[in-house]
């Protein structure tokens, strides 16, 4: 029986092959976002006038529904770099997470601080797609990728000098880290079980090499844990739901980051 992540898998096989036929390679590096520069992760992470929050643009997802049904994809993102976000996240699957390519390229002609395309990349098509709509970071997820696969699309990443974001869950996947994989992100949530544990970040990132910088993704709902993370060694934390499902997602991270900011005195 499939579970969720390998019937996203799946269907993103059939997607990337369809969105070939419909435009092309040369199709994208022709696009105005293509030659975009790079903004790098790492450094927008470690800045001080930064929160190191990765904050994220998400409509829905498979485990819990929609969660905004929000059309005003620049009102959020411009909020979320007006108030400290490190980068943002932008879902762009559309059958699982109600996201699309378009919600990227909007971000990337409003904002100024780097931008994850968060998706199932599986094919390096995907990458020079991510490029053309304005993304500086791509997702690998290693629970749906082998370690050669992770390597080869990590060195294409870094062709098109794009940031390469690896996500992993669990200890066997610490062998998907290679040199060209700028972060290492560890997911608090089991991708086949959809259950979040935060402690699962902390004992697995003592396995990560030291020169690898480090994000908390997924439960993270309050300031004390982001707290707690970072004294744990954690540079990033991406959060999205946490906002996503206020009615105004900007205030509700402009709410977040003041209260972090007073835990911080």
């Amino acid at each position: 029986m499939m579970n969720i992540l390998d019937t996203i898998v799946a269907k993103k096989k059939t997607e990337v092959a369809e969105r070939k036929v419909v435009q092309t390679i040369s199709d994208l590096e022709v696009l105005s976002l293509f030659s975009k520069p790079t903004l790098l992760l790492s450094e927008f992470l470690l800045r001080t006038d930064k929160t190191g929050i990765i904050a994220e643009f998400k409509k829905q997802s498979p485990s819990k529904g929609i969660i905004n049904n929000c059309s005003a994809t620049v009102d959020v993102v411009t909020a979320y770099e007006k108030y400290g976000a490190s980068a943002i996240s932008v879902l762009t699957d559309d059958r699982f997470f109600g996201g699309s390519l378009n919600d990227l390229k909007e971000a990337a002609n409003s904002v100024n601080i780097p931008l994850l395309r968060k998706d199932f990349i599986i094919d390096e098509y995907q990458l020079v797609e991510s490029k053309a709509y304005g993304a500086d970071i791509i997702l690998l997820i290693a629970a749906c990728l082998s370690k050669g696969e992770v390597k080869k699309l990590s060195a294409t990443a870094k062709e098109l000098q794009l940031n390469v974001l690896l996500e992993i869950h669990n200890e066997q996947e610490l062998e998907h880290i290679c040199d060209d994989v700028d972060v290492v992100g560890i997911n608090n949530r089991d991708l086949k079980t959809f259950k979040v544990d935060i402690n699962h970040s902390i004992e697995l990132a003592k396995k990560i090499p030291s020169q690898k910088i480090k994000i908390s993704e997924s439960g993270i709902d309050n300031v004390k844990t982001i707290d707690h993370l970072k004294r744990n060694g954690f540079s990033g934390f991406l959060i999205g739901e946490k906002f996503m499902k206020e009615e105004n997602p900007g205030k509700a991270f402009e709410k977040f980051v003041n209260g972090l900011k007073q835990e911080s005195k």
